[in-house]
């Protein structure tokens, strides 16, 4: 997940990729090497810069698909990163088609204190992802899956089309083998043969149906376009959630 990214007092260090990966056609997964890093919180992002031979610099900012990844070798802490390629976009084709590995780009983080989760937070927990919303939430649900927390997490994934999912297997096997974490996918363009509703974009029903009750006073993460995140808290508040509880992310561009 892209947004633009704010000038901070973090410093810049070298990040080399160490692997790449398809996620769908259109969204790549890198797993960058950065020496010292001090790892991270779920939810939280980096800023990613390249720079021209003639000098000329672009930065974005990414959301981090990873649980922890600390350095603890000194050979470099791993941070995973997600990016959705936009077309007439001036950083994100360059790290999907162009980026190899072993190749360098700068990076500096993490960044952001409140759309994260901790391991000490008890509360049930509803995920609202949009797109590539879906990343930050994602290193979520591998962080409790790490420690193998007993917070039950759902998880409401809208994306255009089943092939526009990312993380579809994983996601797959995590339900498979913990009885905590559900998934539910809504489809607003294309659905997969046989699902039983017709496109559709998040509505109440949705909310009500596959998120946590109100009363349940569960931690909400609502990550994706701004439209999006905005009609998807007003659900939740009309539902009965607390404000407080429901943290929000957002982006521009299309779910």
């Amino acid at each position: 997940m892209a947004r633009a990214a704010v000038p901070g007092r973090l410093t810049w260090r070298a990040a080399t990729l160490a692997e790449a990966r398809w996620e769908t056609p259109t969204a790549r997964t890198l797993v960058l090497d950065v020496p010292g890093w001090a790892g991270h919180l779920p939810g939280q992002h980096v800023d990613v810069r390249l720079t021209a031979p003639d000098g000329y610099s672009a930065q974005r900012s990414y959301s981090i698909a990873a649980a922890w990844a600390a350095d603890k070798t000194g050979d470099g802490g791993k941070v995973e990163l997600t990016v959705q390629r936009l077309d007439d976009g001036e950083v994100s084709p360059f790290l999907t088609d162009v980026l190899e590995v072993g190749e360098q780009v700068e990076l500096r983080g993490p960044v952001g204190g409140w759309f994260v989760w901790r391991p000490s937070q008890p509360a049930p927990v509803v995920l609202i992802a949009g797109g590539s919303g879906v990343v930050p939430l994602m290193a979520m649900i591998r962080a409790r899956g790490a420690i193998k927390a007993k917070q039950p997490f759902r998880l409401l994934y809208s994306v255009r089309t089943p092939g526009d999912a990312c993380y579809a297997e994983e996601l797959t096997r995590r339900v498979r083998d913990d009885a905590g974490l559900d998934v539910r996918y809504i489809y607003t363009r294309k659905t997969p043969d046989g699902w039983t509703d017709p496109p559709k974009r998040i509505d109440v029903a949705t909310i009500n149906t596959y998120g946590w009750p109100a009363d349940f006073t569960p931690d909400c993460y609502v990550c994706g376009p701004t439209t999006f995140v905005e009609a998807a808290a007003d659900i939740l508040v009309a539902l009965g959630h607390d404000p407080k509880r429901i943290r929000t992310e957002r982006f521009g561009g299309t779910s």
